[in-house]
């Protein structure tokens, strides 16, 4: 890809910039003893125990015999993603913005690296064996049908005994919208559904999928793109605890052009290395609303 960096006669300070959200996903980040614990290896064990119930004491016999059941389950690394970016050393002098790569580093993250986060983080977790997955195409849903179909999916996890301080709700801002409104203006209907979340989380559609591509960056393809098998998602409900997420490795440098051997140009690179998976027992803990109707948008 062409380098783009115009020579410039004035300037002002103030960055002419896309609009982009930063990262939503970020509230799922696991616990730094876990991030400790995944240091050294592709791979992370994961220590899982289970015990039988209890049963009656006699007095004769005294206690039943039960059992522990301790094994590890196997976690491994999936997210290896980078870029190299460079440009002229002329480029970047007759542009007059020798802090350039400041500002594109500062670009990189907020317009690239946090929305394929976000992406990459959601499809990973709905397209998890096991999760379940309800279609429902609430594109014209009114505010009554989205609140009933919040109390199905919070009645299930209740019943499956997920606990409440750590369930967060990930949802379009369109449909968070809805529910806004109508409780606005019907102040005296429930919507006490929304207080079985211990958070609320905005996701824009666009980084919302059951699935996703990351695009190799051959043929000039960068970043990512909703995989012909992804559905658009309405919300998603994870109990923060049920989510293995850290970044194993990140790493970003600039190189001047006295380090680089054939180019005279700057260079900046990045890389990040992480994981984004579930526990096996805590599957109850991810409810995902998709709608299929949309698979193929």
């Amino acid at each position: 890809m062409a380098n783009s960096i115009a020579a410039i006669k004035n300037y002002t300070t103030i960055l002419d910039e896309v609009y982009q959200r930063e990262t939503t996903s970020t509230i799922l980040n696991s616990p730094r003893r876990l991030a400790r614990a995944g240091k050294n290896a592709k791979e992370i064990m994961i220590p899982k125990i289970s015990v039988t119930g209890l049963g009656d004491y006699t007095r004769n016999v005294g206690y039943k015999t039960g059992s522990i059941d301790f094994s590890y389950e196997t976690k491994t690394f999936g997210y290896d993603r980078g870029i190299k970016l460079l440009a002229d050393v002329m480029d970047v002098e007759e542009a007059g913005v020798m802090d350039c790569f400041v500002q594109a580093g500062s670009e990189l993250e907020r317009t690239q690296v946090a929305p394929e986060a976000d992406a990459y983080t959601f499809a990973e977790i709905a397209g998890h064996a096991g999760v379940d997955v309800q279609t429902a195409d609430l594109s014209t849903a009114s505010a009554t049908d989205i609140l009933e179909d919040l109390r199905e999916t919070t009645n299930a996890m209740d019943e499956a005994q997920v606990p409440t301080n750590g369930r967060i709700l990930f949802i379009t801002p369109t449909l968070k919208g809805t529910l806004d409104d109508y409780s606005l203006a019907n102040p005296a209907r429930s919507n006490r559904v929304l207080e079985r979340f211990s958070s609320i989380v905005e996701v824009p559609q666009v980084r919302f999928y059951t699935a996703i591509d990351l695009l190799s960056g051959d043929s000039e393809q960068f970043g990512y793109a909703k995989a012909e098998t992804g559905s658009p998602i309405n919300y998603l409900v994870v109990e923060r605890s049920a989510v293995i997420k850290f970044d194993k490795h990140v790493a970003s440098r600039v190189f001047s052009p006295d380090e680089l051997e054939n180019l005279d140009s700057y260079m900046m690179k990045y890389r990040k290395y992480g994981i984004v998976e579930l526990f096996d027992n805590k599957l109850a803990g991810v409810r995902v609303s998709a709608n299929v109707a949309s698979t193929g948008a």
